[in-house]
């Protein structure tokens, strides 16, 4: 499976201990890239064009305006279609920084910049910038994100996207006919921005990766979600694990999906959701009717279940539960 998945729990938490080394290491190699005199002279060597020249050379003026440390990476971005700036701690000004340079980009085409801190102002000038360009908080950025023409990717988690930020994001993903991939995992969506999104569903027939993980989304928004699971046709992958919906949430979400008889799912991650054995009970009847989805639910279980002595399921009928355990992702 490709992108938003690809990364376990374990592999976040190393990455957020490692942000701050590999941000002060990036730091110091991107001021090698300045000459001392001011206009920040670049060689073209190899592969790097006049375009991609110039590019570079903006994004050094703008950081210089903007007084902050360029990220190396996108001096050696080239003509590469993907750029991947997690846990540099851009900021607001950083993310105007790079903006000014986005506009002009004819190359990517994936973007990432996970947890770099947009808040409203960092959000506003990437929302001006992908009205403008080819590629993929505030208000304005689910205009931006409609509109949009070449973004198929885009990870935006640990951004602080939240309340009536979060909501015009999920409409503009309503529209949107480009983006596959989408990342917005550890921001605060909470009921509201998961109603936003479950609206979103039912209108997009183009996204297949959705990582919601960690939003604070309880049982309202679970429910609303549902509502657009019952009628999409191409999402492939959801990731809604870490999420206070409880067993109310988790059912609500299994029964919309098991009435879509046209669904694409092929992964739900429902994992850490405590849950009872009417969410258990109805992984294996959503399974009989899509047996080719595959329910990850390594929950927790209420301590009034049966005990361990009561008698199982027989052998030939396995839980849902117990064959996921054991299946490698």
């Amino acid at each position: 499976m490709k992108g938003s998945y690809k990364e376990s729990t374990k592999n976040e938490d190393q990455e957020g201990e490692a942000a701050t080394t590999a941000s002060q290491a990036e730091a110091l190699e991107a001021k090698t890239f300045c000459t001392a005199d001011s206009h920040f002279t670049l060689e073209a060597e190899g592969t790097h064009g006049l375009g991609e020249q110039v590019m570079a050379t903006l994004y050094l003026e703008s950081c210089q305006a903007h007084s902050v440390v360029p990220a190396s990476r996108l001096l050696r971005q080239g003509s590469a279609s993907e750029l991947s700036l997690r846990h540099r701690g851009l900021g607001p000004q950083g993310v105007q920084a790079l903006a000014s340079t986005l506009t002009s980009n004819l190359y990517i085409k994936r973007l990432d910049l996970r947890d770099n801190g947009l808040c409203r102002a960092g959000a506003e000038a990437l929302a001006d910038v992908l009205c403008k360009n080819s590629i993929i908080s505030g208000e304005i950025l689910g205009p931006a994100l409609a509109e949009n023409t070449g973004l198929t990717e885009l990870d935006l988690s640990w951004n602080h996207l939240r309340g009536p930020g979060a909501i015009a994001f999920a409409k503009g993903l309503e529209a949107n006919i480009f983006l596959k991939v989408l990342d917005i995992s550890h921001n605060g969506f909470g009921d509201s921005g998961a109603s936003a999104i479950g609206e979103a569903l039912k209108a997009n027939n183009v996204l297949e990766e959705l990582n919601m993980r960690n939003n604070r989304i309880a049982m309202a928004g679970a429910l609303r979600l549902g509502l657009g699971l019952q009628v999409n046709q191409t999402l492939r992958i959801l990731i809604i694990s870490k999420n206070p919906i409880r067993s109310e949430g988790y059912v609500s979400l299994l029964k919309s999906i098991r009435n879509n008889r046209s669904s694409a799912l092929e992964l739900l991650d429902l994992s850490d959701i405590q849950v009872n054995r009417e969410c258990d009970d109805l992984a294996n009847s959503v399974n009989r009717i899509l047996p080719g989805l595959c329910i990850k639910n390594n929950t927790s279980r209420r301590k009034d279940w049966p005990s361990a002595s009561t008698p199982s399921q027989p052998a030939s009928a396995p839980s849902a539960s117990s064959l996921i355990s054991s299946m490698p992702l």
